[in-house]
């Protein structure tokens, strides 16, 4: 079991091995491209590191990531030039009902979360590598639960030359539970220190790592690796070509363990100074082990992207979609269904905070629990500052998970899980940040769901949470 471990350590060496030739490049005395303007934005509300209230907007770069490309969009990217490290400790204590291995109980228990959190950010001539890590130990009250750890791992390292842009994006994830609402408002969301001093650079679409079934059977860790191409063709016009590998896998047998290739390639066209259009294909190749069943997913998008620097960031994509399966997936001997795919997504800063709606449909490799899976799935979040010193934010996400053209002989299993929360946040001295949260995380299916020795269709967890999370004073690098 301990094999997990190595990953991300073989992922820092690998971003190391290629942060090196920067480093070199750093000394060439070429002339650089001039710097792209800066226009002004608003930063996020709430993360506690903004102790200055009265800060007036901070300056933001353009989004430069391709509409085609396999990163979110931003409404900007913050023209950070030193290179630091943070370290940081977090505190979380979580009081949760009617937990996934106690279905259709009305039991309570506690878990504290002690965490131990790292930021990264170098900066060289033609180069940027961003590292974020959370890891550390659960301790719960319920005996059904148990004490165990958890680890959150993200990496991304780009380098600029030019007309050419390579970036290389890793996401490491071992979780009691599934990713898809896990910790949403609190500090436990996302690895690193948090806050307008974590760097921070777009990581996966959530559509390419998808994991929205809360029954999947005991803890479970996960890592997506990409690689993508963006090369111009005009000053208006660019080709996208990337890869995205992941995997599946559990500690607890009963759940379905997957290999996933995702396989990409695109053109983007800038008509005008805030709205582009692309066009992409996509591969993907979904393998179940210990399974004789396999997908093959060809997905054809139009997409349209617009971007205001600073105030809002909005993609929308769709088009058909072909699945092969390697077995019959059902009764009969068609192994091909053809569907259509989609995803929308939306950032919006103002004044006092900032929105994101995300929305995606297509094939995926049934997140533990489906020989693959049609998934709807709904995210969103808010953050809005309240007073001087006080912020709140609500977060949702809905996920509708179904078998593919009846992959199952006997019935159509169908899985909606929703989590749906608020909580306040509020500075703590310069270095500190304390949260209280509340949310509940809803499942409904249409046949039983065995976690431990309990099984029932429907479930509904309560979740509140009180965090203390506290970073150092950055060590500046150079």
């Amino acid at each position: 079991m301990k094999h997990w471990l190595t990953i991300p350590t073989a992922v820092l060496l690998l971003v190391w091995m290629f942060g090196c030739p920067a480093a070199v490049n750093a000394q060439d005395p070429q002339t650089e491209a001039p710097p792209k303007p800066a226009a002004k934005a608003y930063p996020a509300v709430g993360s506690g590191d903004d102790q200055e209230t009265d800060q007036g907007p901070v300056a933001v770069q353009p989004d430069d990531h391709p509409l085609t490309g396999f990163q979110e969009l931003t409404v900007g990217i913050a023209p950070e030039k030193h290179s630091y490290w943070i370290p940081g400790l977090s505190y979380t204590n979580a009081i949760q009902s009617n937990a996934v291995t106690q279905t259709g109980g009305f039991n309570w228990n506690s878990t504290n979360y002690i965490t131990g959190n790292f930021s990264l950010l170098q900066n060289w001539s033609t180069s940027q590598l961003s590292v974020n890590y959370s890891g550390g130990g659960a301790f719960s009250t319920d005996s059904a639960i148990g004490n165990g750890q958890f680890q959150r791992f993200g990496a991304v390292e780009t380098f600029d030359w030019r007309r050419v842009k390579l970036t290389f994006v890793d996401q490491f994830a071992y979780l009691p539970q599934a990713l898809f609402g896990f910790g949403a408002g609190t500090g436990l969301a996302t690895p690193g220190v948090g806050g307008s001093l974590a760097s921070s650079l777009p990581g996966l679409r959530s559509d390419l790592t998808p994991q929205s079934i809360f029954t999947a059977i005991g803890p479970q860790y996960a890592n997506s690796f990409g690689t993508q191409l963006n090369y111009e063709l005009t000053p208006r016009s660019s080709v996208t070509v990337g890869g995205v590998f992941s995997i599946l896998r559990y500690t607890d047998p009963g759940n379905i363990e997957s290999n996933d290739v995702i396989l990409s390639a695109g053109y983007n066209l800038q008509v005008s100074r805030t709205n582009t259009v692309g066009m992409s294909y996509q591969f993907s190749a979904y393998e179940f082990l210990g399974s004789p069943q396999a997908m093959g997913n060809h997905v054809v998008q139009v997409a349209y992207g617009k971007k205001i620097t600073g105030r809002l960031a909005l993609k929308v994509a769709g088009g058909p979609e072909i699945t092969n399966f390697r077995v019959p997936p059902g009764i009969g001997t068609n192994t091909q269904y053809i569907s259509g795919a989609g995803s929308a997504g939306l950032s919006y800063a103002f004044s006092a905070g900032n929105v994101s709606l995300s929305f995606n449909h297509g094939t995926n490799n049934g997140s533990g629990v489906l020989l693959g899976a049609t998934t709807d799935q709904v995210t969103g979040s808010g953050n809005v500052k309240l007073t001087r010193v006080w912020s709140g934010n609500v977060n949702l996400g809905f996920a509708r998970n179904t078998t593919v053209a009846g992959t199952n002989e006997t019935q159509n299993q169908t899985y909606n899980t929703l989590y749906v929360g608020a909580g306040l946040q509020r500075p703590v001295g310069r270095n500190a940040n304390f949260t209280l949260n509340y949310t509940a995380n809803i499942q409904t299916s249409n046949n039983a769901v065995c976690a431990e020795v309990n099984c029932g269709t429907n479930f509904t967890t309560h979740i509140i949470t009180v965090g203390l999370k506290w970073h150092a004073r950055p060590f500046v690098i150079r």
